[in-house]
């Protein structure tokens, strides 16, 4: 939940003011209920009453959901949904340490894209990755390099204590800055897609709401403690990125360490895409999944991809608005809703129906909004 996305949260506050304190602690609350409610839909009542798990993916969630119309078409709409997120995730990740690299040596004669190529090289060895037990170990460190980020941030900001004015904040905004503000706070706790997996892989599933639980309460404490620290100190002059808002010598050391962040970043949602991908193709041949040159193959493919595209394709931050409106906010929102009023009908109360429509009506409303705003500015770049 602490990824890049808070580095941007005091420019959110910047464009939402005290608006924005509320959406921090409402996008945790909505985050966590649907995580809850997807995980629900693995499991079904048995003759007993005791819950059996009958489900292991969102694929097998959405195939249950569909299989009237199309045994197959749900799990297809949900592993296109996700493995397109993914990648533009993992792409995000080249495109971010491009920028940082060419920001950190500046007398360097090398360009943008070249950089994307050096830091490219660090994550060949991505194609070896074969267990969650490697990838969780590499975002242990992320957390670490990320905590180190938000001290210095926060000591600095400690230190111009004498700077901090709650006048600072404001009271009306405007329409189209706070959609933006909204898009950047809900997409900083998004964690739906890893969550079946995630679930499936613990000692205990059972401890697994309590685990949502404290999380999403730590993952808003830390997040509101943050933005409202950084904004206090900056004010109208809160820079999109609150690291360039540093001093000189500060910004190259957070710069690297950011830089750190984002390759140790780099392999969860490529792991993720890749055993989705695999998981198709284990369907089809048992044997050809156990292939040792098809892993291999599958791996070298889609970190090619997200090199290729993080070279060529103009503007990627701007498309990158406009999948997340729509993947992000439907397996966010939309899907979890959906699935869990389609599954649990019977089941669920007037209050529970009542929750799940109202998070499938703001999930539409924040993915039509976020899709307005990319386009809009996809246009005026391009003319």
């Amino acid at each position: 939940f602490q990824g890049i996305f808070v580095l941007g949260l005091p420019y959110a506050l910047l464009h939402s003011g005290y608006s924005g304190l509320f959406l921090i602690i409402l996008a945790a609350a909505l985050c966590c209920y649907t995580g809850k409610i997807l995980i629900a839909c693995l499991y079904e009542e048995n003759e007993d009453g005791q819950l059996i798990k009958v489900r292991d993916t969102y694929e097998d969630i959405a195939n249950a959901c569909c299989k009237k119309l199309s045994p197959k078409l749900g799990g297809i709409f949900v592993n296109v949904t996700q493995v397109m997120e993914l990648i533009m995730t993992c792409i995000l990740y080249l495109v971010v340490s491009g920028n940082l690299l060419s920001h950190s040596f500046p007398y360097v004669p090398v360009t943008e894209k070249t950089w994307s190529v050096i830091a490219f090289v660090t994550l060949l060895p991505c194609v070896f990755i074969k267990t969650l037990k490697i990838v969780s170990k590499l975002s242990q460190l992320c957390s670490l390099v990320h905590f180190i980020i938000i001290l210095v941030v926060m000591i600095y900001c400690l230190t111009q204590i004498h700077r901090w004015s709650w006048s600072k904040f404001r009271l009306s905004v405007e329409f189209e800055d706070f959609l933006v503000s909204v898009g950047v706070i809900i997409f900083s706790y998004t964690s739906q897609i890893f969550l079946p997996t995630l679930e499936g892989n613990m000692k205990n599933p059972g401890e697994f709401r309590c685990m949502l639980n404290w999380t999403h309460f730590f993952a808003c404490v830390l997040k509101t403690t943050f933005a409202l620290t950084a904004f206090l100190t900056w004010g109208e002059e809160t820079k999109e990125v609150i690291t360039d808002n540093l001093p000189s010598f500060l910004q190259t050391l957070v710069n690297l360490c950011l830089l750190t962040k984002a390759l140790l970043s780099y392999p969860l949602p490529f792991f993720a895409a890749t055993e989705i991908v695999y998981a198709c193709i284990s369907r089809g041949n048992h044997s050809n999944y156990r292939s040792p040159l098809l892993a291999l193959g599958v791996r070298g493919s889609f970190l090619l991809l997200t090199l290729l595209m993080a070279m060529f394709i103009p503007h990627f931050a701007l498309l990158m608005g406009l999948t997340g409106s729509v993947t992000g906010a439907a397996m966010t929102f939309l899907l979890p809703s959906l699935f869990h009023l389609k599954l649990k009908w019977k089941k669920l109360s007037f209050l529970e129906k009542c929750a799940d429509i109202t998070v499938f009506i703001l999930g539409f409303l924040c993915s039509i909004a976020g899709i307005v705003c990319s386009i809009k500015g996809l246009l005026e770049v391009f003319g």
